[in-house]
């Protein structure tokens, strides 16, 4: 990887296959059945994602009827055969980490989770952890960070930053690799810029999938998204912002990391659909870091969703999108 270098492309599924605190709770040991290995097109997995939008992130409803329904669909999600969950507390929050069957992992993966800052939960990413951790022989530690609006902005920040303390404990800089999903993917590099700017160590790499970037952004500008979007909604975002953080403070650098200056980043691989709302906060952000010098490998699945890369093992892009990933953890962390 070279320094100040963007790589940015539309792909398919054929152009990107795999290449070259506590004593731990045992939460689950999946054996699905063999079904697992099907693939579905697109075009039937949409209308089931336009009724998560419409029935579950739907600014209408109380955030824990929200939470409760998104739980119900994550529990519907196929985890591959053997995973291994368990669960850990780290400097006094809680998270899971999985890791694939027969993995003796040499490099950490820290995931941070989406669902808008106000619910989600380490579960919604066993699957995509699971594969990435059989792929890229590494365990996935998934924090289950305070939620808004209970806890708003800095709470989760401050959760994840106190998780990466807790593996800088026993782990090596080098050999960790800081992750987020949609909002997740904001307290991620949220997460980074705090590191940078405290003149603390930064993890190896970084990476962004779907990531919700600037809260203060106009998402009704541009209809022809928000039309193409199938689940997130302009209004469902701006209730999440809310929650999380007072309008005034929607543009300050912690809250919408987008918006901060992007100097002296690790490698980023960020990551992104053609048809979501959140789509211009990935091509910002990879201008913004390749003109700052950053290495960023920036990735667009035309005719994709939000967190298409949650559907791994499902939907073909899906599995193309965790194998970069594989990728890019072995890459950065150079084992």
């Amino acid at each position: 990887m070279t320094a100040g270098h963007m790589t940015a492309r539309d792909m398919t599924a054929r152009d990107m296959t795999a290449r070259d605190g506590g004593a731990p709770r045992l939460l689950s040991r999946v054996t699905p059945s063999h079904t697992t290995a099907l693939r579905l097109p697109p075009g039937l997995m949409r209308p089931g994602l336009r009724q998560v939008g419409r029935r579950v992130l739907n600014p209408g409803l109380p955030w824990e009827v929200q939470r409760h329904r998104l739980d119900q669909v994550v529990r519907t999600t196929p985890v591959p055969r053997g995973a291994n969950v368990a669960g850990h507390v780290l400097n006094g929050v809680r998270a899971e980490v999985v890791t694939a069957d027969g993995v003796h992992p040499e490099r950490t993966v820290l995931h941070l989770h989406g669902g808008g800052y106000c619910i989600g939960s380490p579960r919604m990413m066993r699957t995509w952890a699971a594969h990435l951790s059989a792929q890229a022989a590494c365990r996935v530690v998934i924090p289950d960070y305070r939620l808004a609006p209970a806890h708003p902005h800095p709470a989760g920040l401050d959760d994840a930053r106190a998780v990466m303390a807790a593996l800088l404990g026993d782990c090596a800089p080098a050999s960790i690799v800081v992750s987020g999903d949609s909002a997740g993917g904001g307290l991620a590099l949220s997460l980074i810029l705090a590191l940078r700017d405290a003149g603390e160590s930064l993890p190896a790499g970084c990476m962004l999938a779907s990531a919700w970037l600037d809260l203060s952004r106009d998402r009704r500008a541009v209809p022809s998204l928000a039309r193409r979007e199938l689940m997130l909604s302009p209004g469902w975002l701006e209730a999440c912002a809310l929650a999380y953080a007072p309008r005034a403070d929607w543009t300050a650098p912690s809250v919408s990391p987008l918006l901060a200056g992007h100097g002296g980043l690790p490698p980023l691989l960020i990551q992104a659909a053609s048809d979501e709302l959140l789509a211009p906060d990935a091509e910002r952000l990879a201008a913004s870091a390749s003109a700052a010098g950053a290495d960023v490998t920036y990735t667009r699945w035309p005719g994709m969703w939000h967190d298409f890369v949650l559907q791994a093992g499902v939907v073909a892009a899906a599995d193309s999108a965790v194998a970069q990933a594989a990728w890019f953890v072995a890459a950065v962390t150079g084992r």
